[in-house]
């Protein structure tokens, strides 16, 4: 499933990159904060890959074309775009405890009632540390982002002021 993912996440982002890039340049000619973000992730394009990817707030399918058309390399794209493991994980453990949820009282080996509560905390203590590191890793990703593109519009505001100057 991941390895899918990555390879359907890849496609999406040639597409993007052969298909729309040369349009998009041009329009981010007159829009100055989209140039910074192309000049953040052309300078950082593994880690701001990673870091979208780490963070499920950015649409998945929309951040596949839209890498595409910045200037981001396709390997530092496959390599960041493996920031989808812990969120992957998460769906996986949520999936796979409602598989459990739907199986209780449906084997036939007896299981005393002491069990039956330590097999309920350790899904529930799964489950919070599931989403308590997803969680994490998020406002991680989203502080570090905000962080990159805040730093290369300030970079890039200096660079067109110095400029004008001269």
């Amino acid at each position: 499933m991941l390895i899918a993912a990555i390879v359907g996440a890849t496609l999406a982002f040639l597409i993007g990159r052969y298909l729309s890039r040369d349009w998009v340049s041009r329009q981010m000619e007159q829009h100055p904060k989209f140039k910074a973000i192309d000049l953040a992730v052309a300078k950082e394009g593994w880690k701001i890959v990673l870091l979208t990817r780490l963070c499920p707030v950015f649409p998945f399918n929309l951040l596949n074309y839209a890498f595409g058309v910045t200037q981001v390399s396709l390997k530092d794209y496959i390599l960041g775009s493996f920031g989808i493991i812990p969120g992957t994980l998460m769906y996986v453990y949520i999936g796979s405890l409602a598989g459990n949820l739907s199986m209780i009282n449906t084997s036939y080996q007896p299981i005393t009632s002491e069990t039956q509560v330590w097999q309920w905390l350790m899904r529930v203590v799964g489950l919070i540390a599931t989403v308590a590191v997803t969680v994490y890793i998020t406002k991680v990703a989203q502080k570090a982002l905000a962080q990159s593109v805040a730093l290369e519009e300030i970079t890039t505001h200096d660079k067109t002021n110095n400029h004008s100057d001269i």
